[in-house]
């Protein structure tokens, strides 16, 4: 999808398209005032945002442990210990065909799972684990997104660090290419995940972290799809196994400096890919504060 760089002063009329019993959990509000975007331009969001027919495919991969912690924006948010002096980086690219009161966009989240203000720190913690570990949840380091108004809302709002830059998502064969490119039209990250492997039910709630003006902030989101998952579980044990062909390819861009930075494996430790699922994100809690 091309970067769309000018954000349109309409908004779609489309809450009719968010009939499904998951969104209607939620129960939806005014933001208190309408958000600034540019040239003049003001919109008033309901929150949480809501998304429909979102495809989704996901990389799970690890990094060196050491290299996640220096980009951490607070010495109170701890990378999740995997085996070996390790940690796990996650891609997850999306596809938000449908979004309440929003165009349709494309962005991929980079994240690293995280505990926030934790007196124990269990290493190995279970992926989705919120319900067990409330600390738990993902902070976001990088989120290339496809549409100049997502980005100054996810800037602005959340903290997120949103950049605008051409995104193409496609089906090849039995893969999900994802390829996000710098400015020039050059690829800086490309990420190959099959759409086979064991179907699994996930309906799930967690938190995000970031940072908004010099503050941490956490905010709740949550999803509901059936995913194709295929698991590499040797990789907990065995480090810098070489995959059979390469699944994440990353450049040497700018956009790819932090990437390159975190000393990514090459083998994947999961994939997980849905075509079709529905999500929800909420604005930041008013009253989390980290531990100083």
């Amino acid at each position: 999808m091309q970067a769309t760089r000018e954000v349109r002063s309409d908004a779609p009329d489309n809450k009719g398209e968010f009939e499904a019993p998951f969104f209607k959990r939620m129960t939806l509000r005014p933001a208190r005032a309408p958000l600034a975007l540019e040239n003049g331009i003001e919109k008033r969001y309901l929150f949480p945002t809501l998304y429909g027919d979102v495809g989704c495919a996901i990389g799970i991969f690890m990094c060196d442990l050491e290299a996640a912690r220096a980009i951490m924006p607070h010495p109170k948010l701890e990378p999740v210990r995997m085996p070996r002096g390790r940690t796990l980086v996650i891609f997850s690219c999306y596809q938000y065909r449908q979004v309440l009161g929003v165009w349709p966009y494309n962005e991929i989240a980079m994240t690293i799972p995280v505990m926030a203000n934790a007196r124990v720190r269990p290493p190995v913690l279970p992926m989705l684990a919120s319900q067990l570990f409330p600390r738990f949840g993902y902070y976001v380091f990088g989120m290339p997104v496809t549409s100049r108004e997502n980005q100054l809302r996810g800037n602005r709002l959340w903290g997120l660090p949103k950049v605008t830059q051409q995104i193409d998502i496609e089906r090849v064969g039995t893969e999900c290419l994802t390829t996000a490119r710098e400015d020039d039209g050059t690829p800086y990250f490309e990420l190959r995940v099959p759409t086979t492997g064991t179907p699994t039910d996930f309906d799930v709630e967690s938190w995000v972290y970031s940072q908004l003006d010099g503050r941490i902030r956490k905010a709740k989101t949550c999803f509901k799809g059936r995913f194709w998952v295929e698991k590499h579980m040797a990789t907990l044990l065995r480090k810098g196994m070489q995959p059979a062909r390469p699944a994440l390819t990353i450049g040497s861009g700018p956009s790819a400096r932090i990437l390159r930075d975190l000393q990514i494996e090459p083998h994947p430790f999961q994939f997980r890919y849905t075509p079709s699922m529905n999500a929800a994100f909420d604005l930041p809690l008013d009253d989390f504060e980290i531990d100083a």
